[in-house]
Order: structure tokens, then C-alpha cells, then sequence
């Protein structure tokens, strides 16, 4: 089967969805499947894997976004030779899908992946909420209409977009994880960094990004760091410099320099090593549909500390795999201390996050994506199309 991945961004800009997509790839090219990835960027930039084919575009700031409203010639005829298309974007690429694809009634799946309506607060902060709603109640719903299968990681989000409007059937398929390295970890000498055994260090793994709420986690490890002087938080990753300055600013401004440590970004492979250092895994976003990175989190180990919100409280049990609190700055850190503070319980919960991540192995996710793919697949090929249908289709291949 020929499987075309559909995203707006793609490696290095290193994100959730960069992950699930170059893991699943790999995954089904194990299984004797042809993938390749649909994206937008600097055409110059060397990929480490086969059959990523990126369309110029116009770079936005230093996001690693890139704005386009089409594909290459050759990419988009290469795009219509494919057996069904996965889009993971719903504008860019999910409106070339169906500009491109929908003709010659090649399948089209799309993952939600993301709380656009989150996204759009922390990214256009004076647009009012429910001018955003409203956008993305305009689009969505056709949009779910016209596409052949909307997929969401957690039932949260099936939520979500119902309540955007959207109708007809939604499929929850969790987003998998290559859990192995993590589950193998063998965590870095913590002296390497100065810390020391009895320290309790917090561990952030992700984008250092707006909507990852970071400035309300470290006003809460601040807190926490007056009364507990072995704890320490790591934060992983990158994100804009902009945004980084104003998050090292902030660290500064609260007087805990010296207990935070901007690791910066952090190769892939070597991320279960710095997590299997940690004692707990702390996340204050509440934009995430299926954090990856809590899962991974867990695999090694690692009880979370989180906010109820869509995605995080699928994935977390409340007082078994880690802590829950309200989005509310008292509650969170009550809760966090507590866990600081209770080493037998940090030991409870550890074991069963290791064992509930087995459910998001990516085994296990692959084998019931793979599963829609071909059901899709077969339902298309019986279908005879009418003669209109089949010269739109002839012309769309010639057409750019």
C-alpha cells in the first residue's frame, strides 16, 4: 500500500505530530508499506529518511511553519499515485487533500491532532474567544464532512469537535509511542548536571512554547522551591527565541536560576535517558489532545503531575499514574508538593505508569491504523465512478 502522510511542518521543526508521523512511517515500512511524507519547507535541508517530499514555501518568522497554498508539480502528481492520503493538518494540508485527492477519489483520513481553539487564545491573544469559535465552527465541520474518516487520539476530543459542530462518525485511535527505549532507559549520571541523589528533580519535556503554559509551572515550582531545598526542575526543548528570552526573563525575575535548567533541545534519542533522571514528569499545558510526551514520560517510569484538561486527563489516572489538579495556581502546587514529598507514593505511581503506557504502544496503534487504512481502501475500490468524475479525474492529473 502506497500511504501519503499530509503535514504543514515536518523535521527539524520537531513537534508532537513530527514525532507520530516519522515513528508510524517507520513502523509501516517495517510492515511492507510505502510512506512518504507531504510537507512544506527549505528544500535544501537533508533528510535522514527516505521520501519526504517538501513544496517551497514562505518561512513564518522563525516557527518552522511555512505558508503555501500549493504543492510542486512533481509533488502533486506523486501525491496522486498514493492509495490513500493521512492529512494531520486541517488547513494547508487538509485543503490540498481535497483539492488534489478528492478528484481521483483517493481516501482521505484525517487525524485531529491539536486544540485549535486553545491555540488560537495563546497565539492571537486580542482576538476574542468567540471569534475564534466562531472561525473554527465555520470550518471545521465541512471540512470533517469532507474528508472519508475523522480520526481523534482521546475521547476528549471527540468532545471537542462535537462541540465545534462537527457531525458523523468519529473513530478514537490513540497516537503510539516507540515505547522500548523508554521502557530500556538507563538514566544519565545526574552529577553530569550537578545535581545531586536525594535531589527531587521536576522534568518538562516539550515545545518551550506559549501554549504549553510554562510561566504558570515555574510560579508554581517557585513556590515550591522556598519551602524544599533539593528540588530542581529541567526544563527540554526549544521554541522560538523570543519566547525562550522571555521564559529565561521570568526564571530570572522569580529568583530560581539557579534551581532551572533550560536544557535546550534535546536529540530524540537520547530523550528516555534524561527522563529515566527524573523523579516526576510536570506539565501545566492544557492544549494537548494526546500528549506524546506524557506517554513517554510514563513509559520510563515517571508519575505526572498535570491540569484536567482534554488529552491529559485521558491519559493520566488521578492518584494512580500521577496527579490532577484544577487550572488553578494553589491547587496545582499543592498537589505537586505532595508528590515532591511522599517518595513511597512517587514509587507507587511509578509503577503504574510504566504499566499503563503499554496501551499506547506503538504496536499495538499501528496494527488499528493500518486497519482503517485498508478498510478505507476497500470500500473505494469496487466504486465505479461516472464519466464526469473520471474526465475531472484525467484532467486533474495534467493540470497543476
Amino acid at each position: 500500500m502506497r500511504i501519503g502522510m499530509m503535514v504543514d511542518s515536518y523535521k527539524p521543526y520537531i513537534s508532537g505530530i513530527t514525532n507520530y508521523v516519522e515513528i508510524n512511517k517507520q513502523h509501516l515500512e517495517k510492515a511492507g508499506h510505502e510512506v512518504f511524507v507531504f510537507t512544506f519547507g527549505d528544500l535544501e535541508y537533508e533528510d535522514n529518511e527516505p521520501n519526504v517530499i517538501r513544496s517551497p514555501g514562505v518561512p513564518l518568522a522563525d516557527t518552522g511553519f511555512y505558508l503555501s497554498m500549493r504543492y510542486t508539480r512533481a509533488a502533486k502528481k506523486l501525491l496522486q499515485t498514493m492509495d490513500v492520503v493521512h492529512v494531520h493538518h486541517p488547513f494547508l494540508s487538509g485543503r490540498l487533500a481535497l483539492r488534489y485527492c478528492r478528484p481521483l477519489r483517493i481516501p482521505i483520513l484525517f487525524t485531529n491532532h491539536t486544540r485549535y481553539d486553545l491555540y488560537a487564545q495563546a497565539y492571537l491573544p486580542l482576538m476574542p474567544d468567540e471569534v475564534s469559535n466562531g472561525l473554527l465552527q465555520a470550518y471545521m465541520p465541512p471540512f470533517c464532512k469532507a474528508v472519508d474518516l475523522v480520526i481523534t487520539p482521546s475521547a476528549g476530543m471527540e468532545k471537542v469537535l462535537r462541540e465545534l459542530n462537527v457531525e458523523g462518525k468519529i473513530e478514537i485511535v490513540p497516537n503510539g509511542v516507540d515505547l522500548k527505549n523508554f521502557h530500556a532507559a538507563t538514566p544519565l549520571p545526574r552529577a553530569q548536571f550537578g545535581y545531586k541523589e536525594d535531589d527531587i528533580l521536576l522534568v518538562y519535556a516539550g515545545r518551550i512554547a506559549p501554549e504549553k503554559n510554562i510561566p504558570f509551572l515555574l510560579e508554581s515550582f517557585s513556590g515550591i522551591a522556598k519551602a524544599i531545598p533539593n528540588v530542581h526542575l529541567m526544563l527540554i526543548g526549544g521554541g522560538s527565541q523570543q519566547f525562550e528570552h522571555e521564559i529565561r526573563s521570568l526564571i530570572n525575575d522569580l529568583n530560581v536560576a539557579s534551581r532551572v535548567r533550560m536544557a535546550g533541545k534535546v536529540d530524540y534519542g537520547k530523550l528516555p535517558a534524561y527522563l529515566a533522571m527524573g523523579n516526576i514528569f510536570v506539565t501545566a499545558s492544557v492544549t494537548e489532545v494526546h500528549p506524546l510526551s506524557i506517554i513517554e514520560a510514563m513509559g520510563t517510569g515517571l508519575p505526572v503531575m498535570g491540569i484536567e484538561s482534554v488529552g491529559v486527563s485521558d491519559t493520566v489516572e488521578d492518584g494512580k499514574t500521577g496527579f490532577l489538579a484544577t487550572h488553578d495556581q494553589p491547587a496545582f502546587t499543592a498537589k505537586l508538593t505532595r508528590l515532591v514529598l511522599d517518595p513511597v507514593l512517587r514509587t507507587q505511581m511509578s509503577h503504574s505508569a510504566r504499566d499503563a503506557s503499554i496501551a499506547y504502544d506503538i504496536e499495538r496503534t499501528t496494527k488499528l491504523m493500518l486497519s482503517r487504512y485498508e478498510n478505507l481502501v476497500n470500500e473505494f475500490r469496487p466504486r465505479k465512478s461516472s464519466w464526469r468524475a473520471r474526465l475531472r479525474g484525467f484532467m486533474e492529473r495534467f493540470v497543476s
